[in-house]
């Protein structure tokens, strides 16, 4: 018997590694040292800085996983898993420097996973990051036939004295939301037992889509925030704290960015709801409550800025086509988030 008899097509894996080079290259910036191949990833950090912290972040894309696999549609979700970690990293302030993946599988598909690699690729072009290595496993008999996961890890850096860690919001701070591209990246194990249960088709076109199928709307790629976010800062936008909107939607997340003694109090009829959660809360029965705690609802990243700034962030934004809404404020209080007028 060889690794081959066993499921494990080793000769395969390279000529994987070799399909993706160009893709993985794309993405180099000036600080990457080395090629792809070896057993790590150099970077020089940058020039510049005087006190360099370096941020770190990992996470997935979850079950969105098994509705591209059902689509056999996989560019998207690589997008998803660079979003995912960067927009994490964002949030202190710092910009994201560069990105590994980690891509299991039961049998290695080399077409249908260098989509997803070109995903990834494309996900570190848009937020300006590199990405300088990866694992590819083939796992026979641990992942069903076709299946394949997906887990990225980013590194950022920014200054010691510009992190955002809470210290600077002030109560009366503004909360200024960015929209999100629909439902991103969390929830979807509550997206698929709706669709199982309600009987519908990815291929359906609910009203509240405006002609778009499900699956075209499911799949649409998280919002990468990083470069209209860091350009705002560069451009004297004074950001006192960030919020990335993922799993357990604006009462979880946003919170995460405010200090001692804080709250903050949002108004959901300062945006207009997304046809894909109206579409979800219909078909599923889901009360209000339970949507806004498990979906972003239409608001995937959140900055916080003083009331005297509030127009200019929102012209700022809207100059960078990233709609952006006041959705509300800072308050006195315990970590809290208020959302007015929400029914259970």
């Amino acid at each position: 018997m060889d690794y081959r008899d066993a499921g494990v097509d080793v000769e395969a894996g390279r000529s994987f590694v070799q399909q993706i080079r160009g893709l993985v290259e794309s993405t180099y910036r000036r600080e990457v040292l080395g090629n792809l191949g070896g057993f790590g990833g150099f970077f020089q950090l940058p020039s510049g800085y005087r006190e360099p912290v370096l941020v770190a972040g990992t996470d997935g894309v979850g079950t969105k996983l098994k509705l591209a696999q059902q689509c056999n549609r996989h560019d998207s979700v690589g997008i998803d898993l660079v979003a995912m970690c960067v927009n994490d990293v964002l949030t202190s302030g710092a910009e994201p420097l560069f990105f590994l993946d980690y891509l299991a599988t039961s049998k290695l598909n080399p077409d249908q996973l260098a989509e997803v690699v070109a995903g990834i690729a494309e996900g570190c072009r848009q937020a300006g990051c590199a990405l300088i290595g990866g694992e590819t496993a083939e796992m026979p008999g641990f992942y069903q036939p076709g299946d394949y996961d997906l887990a990225g890890f980013c590194v950022g850096i920014v200054e010691k004295s510009q992190i955002l860690d809470g210290s600077q919001v002030q109560i009366g701070d503004a909360v200024i939301g960015l929209a999100s591209q629909g439902v991103h990246s969390n929830g979807f194990s509550l997206v698929r037992k709706i669709i199982e249960q309600s009987g519908a088709s990815l291929s359906d076109c609910p009203a509240q889509l405006s002609g778009k199928s499900l699956a075209e709307e499911l799949l649409t790629p998280t919002q990468i925030y990083v470069q209209p976010v860091l350009a705002a800062r560069q451009a004297g936008l004074a950001l006192h704290g960030m919020a990335h909107i993922t799993g357990g939607g604006l009462p979880e997340n946003l919170p995460r960015c405010l200090g001692p003694n804080q709250a903050i109090r949002v108004d959901p009829r300062r945006w207009e709801l997304p046809g894909i959660f109206q579409w979800l809360a219909a078909e599923g029965k889901v009360a209000q409550a339970e949507m806004f705690n498990t979906f972003n609802m239409g608001i995937g990243f959140a900055v916080l800025v003083s009331a005297g700034e509030v127009e200019r962030t929102l012209q700022w934004f809207t100059e960078q086509r990233l709609p952006a809404f006041q959705i509300g404020e800072v308050i006195a209080g315990s970590g809290e988030l208020i959302l007015t007028g929400i029914e259970g």
